[in-house]
């Protein structure tokens, strides 16, 4: 490991992310091994310690900037070459009247100026009184510089100065950072970029301004560089071109030129999007214009005091929604600003966390790439207002996504136009189920056990202590049974409901189980997240779990097979993880359900897991729950081949730190560029 200006400098064999705006590699966030992405933003933000805002503001600056980077060193190599081009084409249009291959004529001047300095003046003042020549075309002459219309000074030099130099250190002329339209909690010194901090409400307006100057400048050297094609390969007409370049605009950008220009953020909290700015926001989305929308949500309006926001859940206690006799906190349902930005129709829309950066970092790609407005809806603890330790940000993250507090989604309406097509769920636990599971650990007559459990709202909402007054914990010595557990409360219709109490299970200092009553405005909050879960899974055509018959046969048949696969395995000096696997996840040919066979005559290939080898990193079974598991080592198995598309397998061996995942081959190979899919998981096969 080296260092460079006091900074550990991985070597770029640690980062093993084959393909950034493909997504295709290693956990995405390794970009930030990368020095020069990493200091795109520094310190000096005015942050609290762990503050989830300046975690996710520090990997979406990151990811711009490993972006931005190859192309734009790609395209000054190109710039360099043509600028080359262009002088080459210059000297030789100039220089074509002045005919110095005739050798009688050039022995002649060199003979009569033999007594004195010659010039290459000379030579073409005397050649032209002996040849006759054409004159120079002058409008040819404008087009080698059509900016200006000078071939002293040409555009794309001036263009190539904004990128090396310009006339500031950072800011819009260094091409290669990107606007941020920022409110006063983010200092600007923190983020080497231009700045601009307009009054809260303005943030998306001022951005919409910002985009078309930034654009404008985009454009002037975009028709440099197009002039100049036009000019080496003898195809520019200023009568035909000139009409054109005069209205040329972001409009007309090629796909390759887009990506070149870096992007116009507003950047903003709860407060500035959800509410007091909302207007503005959803102008700049209805515009179409392709500035991207970052939104801190934190449910609170952290810069002002911790005042309740519209983003915040039901019972949510903060000023302005304090707990009492009557008051119970924060009575209305959170307003869901993904579903609004959804509606514009046009706009892409990410809600993430830090729960996922995986899922974060590919929504901030897809999002910066698409020539469209991008909403990217973040999830991020104020550990003060939420009442949370300073290090549990990603922590309560993770519990947030598991208890349907904050899913995950994203709505790409480049992807086709059903809801289904267009909206992915991935990335959240459990996609088939109301509630997620988790094992609580406790102790019993100083024995660890276990219980398998359902992660509801309100088993997120007891670890922070702005839900803490709705929880009572219950004496043992009190249980009855009128209590029962929360899941199965929120079943029961209103009349079932009476004289039952519901409750979560819960372990006090010393491990012991305990029972904690939850009171009725967490009830009405579980059962507002569960009802949002279920709009968002039938949006994305996800369909409820149904019931799984056991098959006893194939059960036995499984069990068997794998241990004799297993222990031809050990005695042939192999572990056997790998083959017993193999074996017992291929399918069982019967006469009704043949060995599945691929559309184009490839036969199928089981997934398999080296299990043994497993380095426990969770990126597997974060990334689909009902395809990866854990066994009781903690070491990942898979569980269930057909809990999720193809896709899910390959991306889970792209991300395997300790490469043991092999996605296998498809039986169904009608998905949407599986082939595609297939090329990519090759390698781990």
């Amino acid at each position: 490991m080296g260092a460079v200006d006091g900074f550990a400098q991985y070597p770029p064999k640690f980062n093993r992310i084959d393909s950034l705006e493909e997504k295709i590699g290693l956990p995405l966030e390794t970009l930030l091994l990368n020095k020069d992405a990493y200091l795109q933003f520094a310190s000096g933000d005015g942050a609290c310690l762990g503050c989830s805002e300046k975690s996710v503001v520090h990997l979406f600056t990151a990811t711009v900037e490993s972006l931005m980077q190859p192309r734009i060193q790609t395209h000054l190599a190109y710039l360099d070459e043509l600028i080359q081009r262009l002088e080459t084409h210059i000297q030789k249009t100039l220089l074509a009247p002045v005919d110095i291959s005739d050798v009688s004529a050039m022995s002649q001047i060199l003979e009569a100026s033999k007594d004195k300095d010659l010039t290459m003046a000379d030579i073409a003042s005397q050649l032209q009184q002996t040849h006759r020549s054409e004159p120079i075309n002058q409008s040819l002459a404008q087009g080698y510089d059509p900016t200006v219309g000078q071939i002293e000074e040409p555009a794309l030099e001036i263009y190539q100065w904004y990128y090396r130099e310009g006339t500031l250190q950072y800011g819009d002329v260094q091409f290669y950072g990107l606007y941020f339209c920022v409110g006063q909690h983010l200092a600007p010194q923190s983020l080497p970029i231009s700045v601009d901090e307009p009054l809260v409400p303005r943030f998306s307006s001022v951005a919409m301004g910002i985009f078309e100057g930034h654009m404008a400048k985009m454009a002037e050297g975009f028709k440099a560089i197009r002039k100049a094609e036009l000019v080496l390969n003898g195809q520019y007409n200023r009568a035909e071109h000139e009409e054109f370049f005069t209205y040329f605009n972001w409009h007309q950008f090629t796909d390759h030129e887009w990506l070149l220009c870096p992007p116009v953020v507003a950047l903003g909290g709860d407060g500035a999007m959800y509410d007091i700015g909302f207007q503005n926001l959803s102008r700049m989305m209805a515009s179409g214009k392709p500035i991207k929308v970052i939104v801190v949500d934190t449910q609170v309006y952290s810069n002002t005091g911790g005042q309740a926001c519209t983003s915040g859940f039901i019972g949510q206690i903060s000023d302005m929604a304090q707990y009492g006799k009557v008051w119970k906190g924060k009575p209305e349902p959170r307003k869901e600003i993904g579903l609004i930005a959804m509606a514009h129709r046009n706009t892409y829309v990410m809600q993430g966390s830090l729960a996922n950066t995986s899922h974060m970092l590919e929504g901030f790609i897809d999002g910066l790439i698409t020539r469209r407005p991008a909403l990217f809806n973040l999830y991020t603890t104020c550990q003060p207002e939420h009442g949370v330790g300073d290090d549990l940000g990603t922590h309560q993250a993770k519990l947030a996504l598991e208890s349907r507090a904050y899913p995950l989604f994203k709505y790409n309406p480049d992807a086709g136009k059903t809801a289904a097509e267009a909206f992915d769920l991935s990335g959240n636990p459990g996609l088939h189920q109301l509630w997620p599971t988790y094992t609580l650990k406790y102790l019993e007559s100083g024995r660890e056990k276990r219980m398998e459990l359902p992660m509801t709202f309100a088993d997120f909402a007891i670890t922070e202590a702005r839900f803490r007054k709705h929880f009572r914990k219950v004496p043992r010595d009190a249980w009855n049974e009128n209590m029962m557990p929360l899941a199965e409360f929120l079943e029961m219709d209103t009349h079932s409901r009476e004289g039952k109490f519901p409750y979560i299970w819960a372990v006090d200092r010393n491990q012991q189980l305990s029972r904690v009553m939850v009171d009725s405005t967490i009830v009405e909050s579980c059962e507002e997240r569960r009802d949002f879960w279920i709009m968002l899974r039938d949006i994305a055509g996800v369909k409820p779990e149904a019931p799984k018959e056991e098959n006893l046969e194939e059960k036995i048949r499984a069990e068997v097979v794998g241990k004799i696969a297993q222990g031809l395995m050990q005695l042939a000096g192999g572990g056997g993880d790998a083959i017993a696997q193999m074996v017992v996840d291929v399918p069982t040919p019967t006469a009704a359900a043949p060995m599945p066979i691929a559309a184009n005559g490839e036969g199928y290939m089981a997934p398999w897991l080296d299990t043994s080898e497993c380095s426990s990193c969770d990126e597997c079974v974060k990334l689909n729950g009902s395809i990866f598991a854990y066994n009781e080592d903690k070491k990942a198995y898979i569980k269930d081949p057909n809990g999720g598309p193809y896709t899910d397998l390959v991306k889970a061996a792209e991300k395997c730190t300790a490469r043991v995942i092999h996605p296998g081959l498809p039986a169904d190979r009608s998905a949407k560029d599986i082939e595609k899919w297939i090329q990519r998981g090759e390698k781990f096969n």
